[in-house]
């Protein structure tokens, strides 16, 4: 008897194990840098929220200064930027994105939203939606096209 609730004790042990092996990685913070009246910089901050991400958010003064610091190329500026998992995130970049950027690794600075398009997370116009493009870009100031939507 004492045998058989060792070896059942041993197999719970391994699959608990197991299973806490195969659990999916939680995600990284994003610290999203804003200006304290954007509405459209909350609404960004609500979908990644709602999309699994745990989010910061600090207001500051001077977003500009911020995108300076972490290499934002101008011709991609847009409201907010982000920082997560050693990645900088420009504007109303969507959720799958940014999971898939931290996912894959590349070798970039970031990916942006340039400006604000209108059906881009936070830009919600009822059923308008403009098509955009995730651009990508690197600490040369190399931009390419990350993914259109």
């Amino acid at each position: 008897m004492k045998v058989r609730i060792g070896i059942v004790a041993i197999g719970l042990c391994a699959a608990a194990l197991i299973g806490r092996a195969q659990a999916p990685a939680s995600r990284p913070v994003v610290t999203v840098y804003k200006s304290p009246t954007c509405g459209c910089c909350s609404k960004w901050v609500d979908h990644m929220k709602d999309s699994g991400f745990d989010v910061k958010a600090l207001d500051v003064d001077d977003i500009d200064l911020v995108k300076k610091t972490y290499g934002v190329p101008p011709a991609l500026g847009s409201c907010h930027t982000a920082l997560v998992g050693g990645y900088v995130i420009e504007g109303h970049v969507p959720a799958e994105a940014v999971a898939r950027l931290v996912r894959e690794r590349p070798a970039l600075t970031g990916i942006a939203v340039p400006g604000m398009p209108v059906g881009s997370p936070g830009m919600e116009m009822g059923g308008r939606r403009d098509p955009y493009s995730v651009m990508s870009f690197d600490k040369t100031g190399k931009l390419s096209v990350y993914e259109r939507r």
